[in-house]
């Protein structure tokens, strides 16, 4: 017995010594319940109504938050989303989040958005946003928006903008840099000096128990 007291306070001190696990994952959501889950293989990923989504385009910290609107269908959104997926991974000295939000309509999730998502294995924070009343929640993300997509907000405590359009991979990172208040450098050879580093927030893991 003299030898498992001594293990047992080592025990408790080193998982009292374990990281939060909440501090590397995207806990802007916390407080919303999904009113659904689209199950893959191996990840589930979030649905929600605007009145639960609309926390995200509210938040007042350190981010700058990179919003991307697409669905499967849509050629333009699919064509851009790996800009994005570049782009969570090219500032790893910026604190950005690249959010995907997928507008599919729910007969094409199991069809389309759970293959299309698994062929890809896309490394930024994936949900989706299910609302019929789009006429009521359009013009909450932006007053301007016709609801074309793919359409993009990107936003921190210092600014807000808006984007109807698709974007290249060149034109996302100048805008991007508006924001975060520093330009790209340019090499010798004159190539964009891209900086690279840790991946994005990935679509959400499978959890036993959320359906």
């Amino acid at each position: 017995m003299k030898f498992v007291f001594p293990f047992l306070i080592l025990l408790m001190v080193l998982t009292a010594c374990q990281p939060d696990k909440k501090k590397n994952t995207m806990n802007f959501l916390d407080e919303s319940t999904p009113k659904n889950m689209v199950e893959g293989p191996d990840f589930s990923v979030p649905v929600y109504d605007f009145d639960e989504f609309e926390t995200l385009l509210e938040q007042d910290d350190e981010y700058t938050y990179i919003i991307n609107f697409w669905a499967t269908w849509c050629a333009p959104c699919v064509t851009e989303l790996p800009f994005f997926e570049k782009l969570g991974a090219a500032y790893p000295d910026e604190k950005i989040r690249v959010v995907l939000v997928n507008l599919d309509m729910a007969k094409m999730w199991d069809s389309h958005l759970v293959p299309f998502l698994e062929k890809r294995d896309l490394k930024s924070y994936v949900l989706v946003l299910d609302d019929p009343s789009q006429n009521s929640w359009i013009p909450k993300v932006d007053k301007d928006w016709s609801g074309a997509i793919p359409a993009t907000l990107i936003y921190n405590k210092r600014q807000r903008k808006f984007y109807e359009k698709p974007f290249s991979f060149e034109e996302l990172q100048t805008e991007l840099n508006t924001f975060l208040n520093h330009r790209t450098h340019e090499t010798s050879d004159h190539s964009t000096d891209t900086r690279r580093g840790t991946p994005g927030f990935g679509v959400q893991p499978g959890t036993p128990g959320n359906s």
